[in-house]
């Protein structure tokens, strides 16, 4: 009878069990979203300046009695600035939307809104990034829902825009109500 090596069997086996979890995981339910430690939490700190020219948010801001969207932006992301006027139409439908720029240069960030529009009722400005740490951003643009009561409701990773915007913020915005 033949002896079978193990550096026939190992391969085999590691490729099914990379398969599995591979599989594991595209079978979740929430296959492509990150989840948020902060979602049920009160919203993390805000910056302590705004955007020039801007009014400051703050975290009172935050617990007004009304929902806040919350929207880490930056004036060199691409995809920030394709989601804007997606930001513009819902600050004319009424939504409150607080924008926090973050890892920009001050000019940059003011003349952004300056020549594009300023959907904005109050911002933040984070040049190091460090806030935008605290809420757990991976990368611009990030959106936040935060209730009347100053509580991190869901978290939108991406831009603002498409079928992904469509079937998935606005149905938890709504929601939040």
């Amino acid at each position: 009878m033949a002896k079978i090596s193990p550096l026939l069997i190992v391969p085999p086996v590691i490729f099914a069990a990379l398969a599995g979890l591979f599989w594991g995981g595209l079978m979740r339910d929430n296959a492509g979203e990150l989840p948020s430690q902060f979602i049920g939490q009160p919203a993390p700190n805000l910056p302590p300046e705004a955007v020039a020219g801007t009014a400051q948010l703050t975290s009172d801001d935050l617990r007004s009695g009304e929902i806040t969207i919350v929207n880490f932006w930056a004036s060199w992301c691409p995809p920030c600035r394709a989601e804007h006027p997606t930001l513009e139409a819902l600050a004319e439908q009424g939504y409150r939307i607080a924008g926090v720029n973050f890892r920009d240069q001050a000019d940059d960030a003011a003349g952004y809104l300056k020549d594009n529009g300023n959907p904005f009722f109050a911002t933040g400005f984070d040049p190091r990034g460090r806030i935008a740490i605290d809420w757990g951003v991976t990368a611009p643009p990030e959106t936040f829902i935060v209730g009347p009561d100053g509580t991190v409701l869901y978290r939108f990773i991406g831009p603002l825009i498409g079928s992904d915007y469509e079937q998935r913020f606005l149905p938890m915005l709504e929601a939040a109500q």
